[in-house]
């Protein structure tokens, strides 16, 4: 056997164990991904979306797809979740551990700046979205949004739990 062949077999078993260890990862430390996104207008205001299956005010987002990078799931929920185009790259604001939902759960916040293309009509999924004042949030706006928004306005160092 060449050495040129060698070499191209081993490449191909340290690919193959490699996908099997990613699978074996994914089975055993698997977790979830999702992005918020704090969205801000031009002036300073964050973006909120109530949604039609649960109580209080959000900021906007949903979960990473297989097929998905973080940011291009971000820019997805902000388009469906608000008529959002963002203005500039986001910047990932912090990552945190999110228990509620389960025990392999994470949330990567980003804050960004945006322009709303057009009012969000409601629908099956939003109820009602709107930009707030950062001290002035909606009656009813979810503890975890009242926390992210303290943190995003320096009130405290962000937590590791959503």
């Amino acid at each position: 056997m060449n050495v040129d062949r060698r070499a191209r077999l081993k490449a191909t078993g340290i690919r193959i164990f490699t996908r099997m260890l990613h699978r074996y990862f994914a089975l055993t430390r698997g977790m979830t991904l999702g992005v918020r996104g704090a969205c801000f207008d031009e002036q300073g205001r964050i973006f909120l979306v109530r949604h039609t299956y649960v109580p209080g005010w959000y900021l906007p987002g949903g979960g990473v797809e297989y097929y998905e990078t973080a940011e291009e799931a971000l820019e997805k929920e902000l388009r469906e979740e608000g008529n959002l185009v963002m203005t500039e790259r986001p910047k990932l604001f912090h990552a945190y551990f999110n228990r509620s939902a389960s025990k392999r759960d994470h949330v990567l916040l980003y804050r960004v700046n945006v322009i709303q293309t057009t009012p969000k009509i409601p629908d099956r999924e939003i109820r009602e979205s709107g930009f707030f004042s950062l001290d002035a949030l909606p009656e009813g706006s979810a503890a975890s949004t009242r926390s992210r928004v303290a943190e995003l306005r320096g009130v405290h160092d962000p937590v590791n739990l959503w």
